[in-house]
């Protein structure tokens, strides 16, 4: 299976441009710790990023990432310590192997997307990187183009 294949084909623009948006930009952009990559994929005047801390219950879900700012230090944090990990198999394929962005309810120019991240990823020490969470990404469609305008992340994949 060819993990790095939109599964969206160019006839479902829509989807399409959104699973690039939030799967291949994502992936490539974090790997470089180049927020430039993305910058323009999120409407900072509406961001708004709730964590939950990989927690089933929604009063354990805190408002970690008020501002597109905010989000920003936290995902360059994120891949610069990523890019200190070193692994034992290649990390660009192993994140599109873990990655299933399938589920997207588009309605006019709205929409939900449910991103999940479901796998292990082995490190040269010979232990797993644990891939279990999922995002719910809220976007718009502004200027004939889909923006992030927030998020609910790092919530269990399984909930209930």
């Amino acid at each position: 299976m060819n993990y790095e294949q939109n599964p969206f084909p160019p006839g479902d623009p829509d989807r399409h441009q959104l699973w690039e948006m939030l799967v291949r930009r994502d992936i490539d952009a974090f790997l470089a710790g180049d927020w430039s990559l993305v910058a323009e994929d999120f409407v900072a005047e509406h961001f708004l990023g709730i964590h939950g801390h990989f927690l089933a219950s929604p009063d354990s879900w805190r408002l970690a990432f008020p501002t597109v700012e905010a989000y920003r230090e936290e995902w360059l944090r994120q891949a610069a310590e990523t890019a200190q990990t070193h692994f034992a198999e290649p990390l660009r394929e192993a994140l599109f192997r873990a990655t299933n962005l399938r589920d997207i309810d588009v309605r006019g120019e709205r929409a939900v997307l449910h991103k999940k991240f479901d796998g292990r990823i082995r490190k040269a020490d010979g232990t797993d990187l644990r891939l279990d969470w999922q995002t719910l990404y809220f976007c718009s469609k502004r200027g004939g183009r889909w923006r992030i305008t927030g998020f609910l992340g790092y919530i269990p994949r399984r909930l209930g």
